[in-house]
Formats: C-alpha cells, sequence, structure tokens
C-alpha cells in the first residue's frame, strides 16, 4: 500500500537524509552485517542500525530479519535494495552531469592485483594515476586471488588466468610470456638442448596455480606442441619463492617472462631451448556490472587499458644468441 505524505513526514525525523540511509541499507547488504557496513562508512555499528531502523520507519516495512548469527534480506528488502542501487546510480549519475564530464575524480579507489605483479610491473602504472588525480587515494590490495568485489568493496581487480564468472565485466588487457629457465649451472648440462624432451632428465620447480606435474611447450615457428612430464622437487604457489629457487638451482622452472628478464642480461639465469614457450597468460581487468562508475573508475580503467601494452613492452624476452 502506498503510504499518503502525511504519513511520510510523520515518521521521518527532522533533518533525515534519505540518500544516507540507502547508501547504508546498500553497504549492509553488500558487506553482510551491520558491523562490517560501519567499518565500510566509517561510524559506528550503533549509527548504522539506528539508519536501517529509520529507513524500515519510513517505509512501514521489514528489510530485514536478523537473528544472532543469521541477516537475510525479507522479499520487501530484496526489491529495496534493487530499487535502492539504481537510485543511487541514478542519482550519482544525474550529480556528475550536472557538474560537467571535467569534473575532478576524487575519493579513495580500492584495486587488487596480483602480488608479484603488483609490485613489479604495475607500481608505475599506480604512479602515474596518483599524479594525474591528486584529489583520489588509492588502496593497492596485493593478493593472488579472485576477490568478492561486493562485500570487500572491490571496484575493480586485475587477474592473471582465465576468467569465468558471467556476472562480472572482464577485458583482456594483455598477456604474460612464458619462458624456461635454469641457472646457469645447471642449463650448462642441458647446453645442447633443443627440444622439450632433451629437458627430461632435468630437476624442476613448479608454480601449482598453473603447473603442477607437466610443462606444455609450444614451438614459437611451426606451433607444434610437446607435453613434458615434470616430478617437481619444489613446488610453490607464489611467484618469488619460484624464482627463486630457479636462481639458486633448485630446479628448471617455467616463468613470467618479466620476472626473469633482468637475471638473463645479468647470467644470473638462462632460457632454455629459446624457440619453445609456454602458452602466455591473459591478463583481465574485471569490476562488477553498474549504471554507473565514478570518474575515480572510470579514470583507472582507461588508463589500464591504454597503458597496459606498454607495461608488458618492458617484459620483452630476452634475445636469444
Amino acid at each position: 500500500m502506498r503510504m499518503t505524505e502525511s504519513k511520510i513526514t510523520a515518521q521521518t525525523a527532522p533533518g533525515v537524509d534519505r540518500i544516507e540511509l540507502m547508501q547504508t541499507f546498500i553497504r549492509i547488504v553488500e558487506t553482510g552485517s551491520l558491523s562490517a557496513a560501519a567499518a565500510r562508512l566509517g561510524t559506528t555499528q550503533p549509527t548504522i542500525s539506528r539508519r536501517l531502523q529509520a529507513l524500515e520507519r519510513f517505509l512501514g516495512l521489514r528489510l530485514l530479519q536478523r537473528t544472532t548469527h543469521v541477516m537475510k534480506l525479507t522479499e520487501d528488502g530484496e526489491r529495496c535494495y534493487a530499487r535502492a542501487r539504481d537510485l543511487l546510480d541514478n542519482w550519482r549519475a544525474m550529480e556528475e552531469d550536472l557538474r560537467g564530464v571535467a569534473d575532478e575524480p576524487e575519493g579513495t579507489l580500492r584495486v587488487l592485483v596480483p602480488h608479484a605483479f603488483g609490485q613489479r610491473q604495475l607500481m608505475p602504472l599506480l604512479a602515474d594515476y596518483l599524479a594525474r588525480y591528486p584529489k583520489v587515494s588509492v588502496e593497492w590490495l596485493l593478493q593472488d586471488r579472485r576477490p568478492d568485489f561486493v562485500a570487500e568493496g572491490i571496484d575493480c581487480a586485475l587477474h592473471v588466468g582465465e576468467v569465468g564468472d558471467v556476472e562480472l565485466v572482464a577485458s583482456r588487457v594483455s598477456e604474460i610470456p612464458r619462458i624456461v629457465v635454469a641457472a646457469p649451472a645447471l642449463a650448462a648440462t642441458v647446453a645442447e638442448a633443443r627440444h622439450p624432451g632433451d629437458l627430461a632428465g632435468l630437476p624442476w620447480a613448479a608454480l601449482r596455480t598453473f603447473y603442477r606435474d607437466a610443462v606444455t611447450l609450444r614451438h614459437d615457428a611451426d606451433r607444434t606442441e610437446y607435453r613434458l612430464p615434470i616430478q617437481p622437487r619444489v613446488l610453490t604457489d607464489n611467484l618469488y619463492a619460484l624464482h627463486n629457487a630457479a636462481l639458486l638451482g633448485m630446479g628448471a622452472a617455467v616463468e613470467s617472462a618479466w620476472m626473469t628478464t633482468e637475471d638473463i642480461k645479468a647470467g644470473r639465469l638462462c632460457q632454455l631451448i629459446p624457440a619453445w614457450q609456454a602458452d602466455p597468460l591473459p591478463i583481465y581487468l574485471m569490476h562488477p556490472y553498474a549504471r554507473y562508475y565514478p570518474a575515480r573508475l572510470r579514470r583507472f580503467l582507461e588508463l589500464v587499458r591504454q597503458a597496459m601494452p606498454a607495461v608488458m613492452d618492458g617484459a620483452a624476452l630476452i634475445p636469444s644468441a
């Protein structure tokens, strides 16, 4: 039943910001608890609880069912959440349109990037972004995982490897070449190697994220594929650990080319069978779909798409002798 204007006025305290109440409700739903919403909004749990109660009184509806351990949306709450998201998206779009497209991005951007890649290759991109937009601050989260964008408040993420989540917007922005490397002493034992089969007797270090018991290599010229079974002496989930294992001669390894470039130049690593490489890993820029994206996110997405080819050019393979 639609409430009359007099009923709305009677149930709404003077000075209540209805947009703020909607924002609070959305944060409660997205984070899953009042305390998490309070942390996200920089306020206290009692304040969040009062705002929720005020919104429920204003609408005359119960939006959430709460017990000691469980909180879930009521049917009315589900409808309110969907409409509130649309309402706030339209409100933000209107604000930005009225202020003009030249409005400077501001606020905090939360970005999740792969641990090693985010430290070594992407810091110049971050520095460029911050220099362009001085009113923006960035939470640069270095983790090798897929985030829960909504619950964690992540604006966007860079992901290495294939993605399958159809609910996300995922743009392939580049790829990472991968090569076979070994420390010089180990490489000397297979100095005449020209084919992956010639590496069968080597000890190996492996990255369990992408390969564990076999390495698939492809010839650059004729695209011939060869699957080489391996028995890793070192198996890790960390790129830096894999790289250091290769440097210390613990085993040959398939590594991201950008990680090895400086060490190959310095003679600390050797590229084995240069005519063969592992398939490159795709790099995806991901974010949740929304009708409205704040300027700070739009500008970051634009910069990543523009800059990523240059970032990866810096990771070009060392030419073989």
